[in-house]
């Protein structure tokens, strides 16, 4: 079943028919164009209208406020999240940021396979970090949407982690489930111990490899954030591979080895990033306004998810060796990601349909190749 028909309900609850049609030839031409760009989708829109008109169709589209994210894609993501995940299971949440030109957008996302599925997200009027009044504001909707799910939110240094932790700590004490958290550190605040014991975290004496969670202590000078678990851990150098950072992580986790696997989980949303820009859909050559933008990023995170959850199917079926390269000698599993694997699988059936009549010749012509042919063509038949 695709995305359309999985979500139908969904979509026809906020949308007309003529916007619900508009809307799957967009996500088409983002799959089949990897762009963005309003002048890409517009030149390829296939609609016999003149040029300047399918430009503005795609435009008047764009500041829909049928398109709000609360009320058209929350449900769509929290039915994705509740197919994707069991209700017991704990949902890893990541804050990041991504900026070219005068565009910042400050996203959230659940991290699913290795990759990051988007959530929800701002646009910043401004260049450089969030402060903790835009990072709650994102936070907030989606605490509540997800208020049946267990989870830990991740963030780097860009995100205050002492005020931040702060707040979630307070949401914990009134959530129906646990809300964790651990947030990376700059190595210039001070731990106390106790008002004689205070300490810069650079200054703590740490040992390659191995990982200290220091229990239930101030972090910072300032009073009134209350206490934290601190992680700190420094990696061990590696061959010719010098490891000069340190992590210092403020959680209330109390594992380490835990804290420090999930952690790691931030990676997903990096990939995802690069998928939305110039490893997938172009973001960056958007020069859209600040309404049209939110909701071009809304039509990536549709075509996205969509191809994930694709890709993530054409795996469990078997066909990705008819999608990507074998198995590399040194790497244990394919080097194409769900969302690789979804969108180029849905582009080889593109094509496929779009050829069918030279195809066919050639297979007449080649027909001591029919077995793999035959076998190929079933493959096409169930991504179709």
């Amino acid at each position: 079943m695709d995305f359309f028909s999985e979500h139908k309900s969904q979509i026809e609850k906020y949308l007309t028919q003529s916007q619900i049609l508009t809307l799957e030839l967009l996500i088409w031409l983002l799959q089949v164009q990897k762009d963005v760009r309003l002048e890409r989708l517009a030149s390829c829109l296939p609609i016999p209208i003149l040029y300047e008109s399918r430009r503005k169709k795609i435009q008047r589209f764009l500041v829909s406020s049928s398109l709000s994210l609360s009320l058209f894609w929350f449900p769509i993501i929290k039915s994705i999240i509740e197919q994707e995940f069991k209700r017991l299971e704990r949902l890893t949440l990541v804050l990041d940021r991504t900026q070219w030109q005068d565009n910042n957008v400050f996203m959230i996302s659940v991290i699913w396979r290795n990759r990051a599925l988007p959530i929800y997200w701002l646009l910043l009027d401004k260049k450089g970090s969030s402060n903790v009044r835009e990072q709650i504001a994102l936070i907030r909707p989606v605490l509540k949407l997800l208020a049946h799910y267990e989870v830990v939110i991740l963030g780097d240094r860009e995100f205050h982690g002492v005020e931040l932790s702060y707040w979630l700590k307070q949401k914990n004490k009134q959530a129906k489930k646990p809300i964790y958290f651990a947030f990376r550190e700059k190595d210039n605040i001070y731990m106390k111990r106790s008002k004689k014991k205070q300490k810069r975290l650079k200054d703590l004496q740490l040992i390659p490899g191995v990982k200290v969670l220091h229990k239930n202590v101030q972090i910072t000078k300032q009073k009134g954030f209350g206490k934290f678990n601190l992680l700190a851990y420094k990696k061990r150098d590696y061959r010719q591979h010098k490891v000069k950072e340190i992590w210092f992580i403020i959680t209330n986790l109390s594992d380490p080895h835990e804290v420090i696997k999930l952690y790691k989980k931030r990676a997903g949303i990096e990939s995802m990033f690069r998928d939305y820009k110039s490893g997938g859909y172009n973001l960056e050559g958007s020069k859209a306004n600040l309404v049209r933008l939110t909701n071009l990023i809304l039509l990536i995170a549709i075509a996205y998810t969509s191809a994930c959850l694709k890709g993530k199917s054409f795996k469990n079926q078997g066909h990705q060796k008819y999608i990507t390269r074998l198995t590399e000698a040194q790497r244990k599993y394919r080097r194409h990601s769900d969302f690789r694997v979804g969108l180029y699988g849905y582009n080889w059936v593109i094509a496929w349909d779009f050829c069918f009549l030279l195809v066919e010749n050639l297979m007449r012509i080649n027909r001591h190749k029919i077995h793999y042919y035959q076998q190929g063509l079933k493959v096409l038949s169930a991504l179709s």
